[in-house]
């Protein structure tokens, strides 16, 4: 009799169909296991990293492939190559998930991801198709390698003070070098370069517009704030730094300005080490064009408009460009740093009111029947949720363009909307993340009788 499988133990299994997350699909005697590292349709060995003897499915890592896919290449980041790593006998890195598949057959696969929860979450049949979006600009931009693209990062600190990363699921650390996945500004700070000792984090923004980077380091318990200086002295002294000390949630600015730059289709946003910018660099454009597109012949000089979960701004600024002086934009934002950064941006412009605040209670104090035009709702990635949809459903806008980086909390919120006779009328979703499973949806939601 063969010893029962745990965690370590190796399975030979056929891959099916992807899985929301990252995964594919096996099954070891009747029982799931979400596997990370493969493709549909290869025969693989996959080491269990959680196998718990009563639970309802597994987790495993390929290990080897035995019969790979047509869609497999090299990995385009070998600190993420799950089959280098283990032979290494270390983890891979998270963050790089799907860097071992064609960039087609990644987005087929994004694709197959968002048809499923439609159909199971909202009783949808939708077939989207994954968009492309080139990280450079102008007609000769391209997107053969899906790399270059995140203008912001986050990395945590080994205890002899090296750059690392997370393993997936795991609280080992690897240390890293170069990110494939980050664009050339980042990778020239040559952050791996310092002795960060006494740092637990390093979260560093590198803006599309060509502006001064920021890096903010969390110091450890009881580091003092010279430690920070010290690490300074190595990094290039046009990098804006700020500390945030254990247990706050305020960067203190300690060099340069404490915040970046962002320019999007005419816009200017400023953006502090505590606010949320999209990371790819070319997300900024292509979400404001979707959203705009989609409420095409709704935003007219003096409508009434809401941009909930606004973040810094970035669909605000279009919006109230759009309504006009006569108009009127509600931008509501939960977290307060982030809200203060779109405080500053739009302080000047009395058509905008911006309001920090969880959506539910700013919608009950300043929503209602036919208080809005028209919604931008870009939630995180837990989604809006049932008491957002139902008082956006009270409130009756004309339209709602819905922004998601999440297929299954879009879906579960478009069957919300569905149950109360809403429609979604458009979808498209963009490859804003090369290289990872994730994808970015931007639906059209029409009340009933539109």
């Amino acid at each position: 009799m063969s010893e029962p499988a745990g965690p370590g133990s190796v399975l030979e299994l056929r891959l099916g169909r992807v899985a929301h997350g990252g995964h594919v699909v096996a099954r070891h005697e009747g029982r799931v296991v979400f596997v990370r590292h493969g493709i549909p349709g290869e025969l693989v060995r996959a080491v269990l990293t959680e196998a718990e003897p009563e639970g309802k499915f597994w987790r495993a890592d390929v290990v080897e492939v035995l019969e790979p896919s047509e869609h497999r290449r090299e990995h385009v980041w070998d600190l993420a190559d799950s089959l280098r790593a283990h032979a290494a006998g270390t983890l891979p890195v998270g963050g790089a998930e799907f860097g071992h598949i064609g960039l087609g057959e990644q987005r087929a696969l994004k694709a197959a991801v968002v048809r499923e929860q439609l159909e199971r979450l909202a009783g949808l049949d939708w077939d989207p198709v994954v968009e492309a979006v080139p990280v450079g600009a102008g007609p000769a931009a391209g997107d053969a390698d899906g790399l270059a693209w995140r203008t912001r990062c986050s990395f945590d600190v080994t205890p002899d003070g090296r750059l690392a990363m997370h393993a997936h699921r795991s609280d080992a650390l690897i240390p890293v070098t170069r990110m494939p996945l980050a664009t050339e500004e980042v990778n020239a700070l040559r952050l791996w370069e310092l002795d960060l000792r006494g740092i637990e984090r390093v979260e560093v923004a590198a803006p599309a517009s060509g502006s001064a980077p920021l890096a903010v380091f969390t110091l450890a318990e009881g580091v003092p704030p010279a430690r920070l200086t010290e690490v300074l002295a190595d990094l290039d002294p046009a990098v804006s730094a700020s500390a945030l000390a254990p247990g706050e949630r305020t960067p203190l600015t300690v060099r340069g300005r404490g915040a970046v730059g962002e320019d999007v289709l005419g816009h200017h946003y400023t953006v502090t080490g505590e606010g949320f910018w999209q990371i790819h660099r070319r997300a900024p454009e292509t979400l404001v064009g979707a959203v705009l597109e989609a409420l095409d012949g709704v935003l007219a000089p003096g409508a009434q408009v809401a941009d909930l979960y606004a973040g810094a701004g970035l669909f605000t600024a279009p919006l109230a460009a759009a309504v006009g002086p006569a108009g009127h934009v509600l931008s509501v934002e939960g977290a307060p740093g982030t809200s203060r950064d779109a405080r500053r941006t739009f302080k000047r412009q009395p058509e905008v009111a911006v309001v920090q605040g969880r959506v539910e209670r700013v919608l009950r104090q300043h929503g209602g029947a036919g208080s809005f035009d028209a919604v931008v709702l870009d939630p995180p990635r837990a989604g809006a949720g049932k008491e957002v949809v139902r008082q956006l459903v009270e409130t009756a806008p004309q339209a709602i363009a819905y922004v998601a980086c999440d297929p299954a909390s879009f879906a579960r919120d478009v069957g919300l909307f569905r149950k109360a006779g809403w429609r979604l009328e458009r979808l498209r979703a963009f490859d804003l993340y090369p290289q990872t499973h994730h994808v970015e949806t931007v639906g059209l939601l029409l009340p009933p009788g539109r």
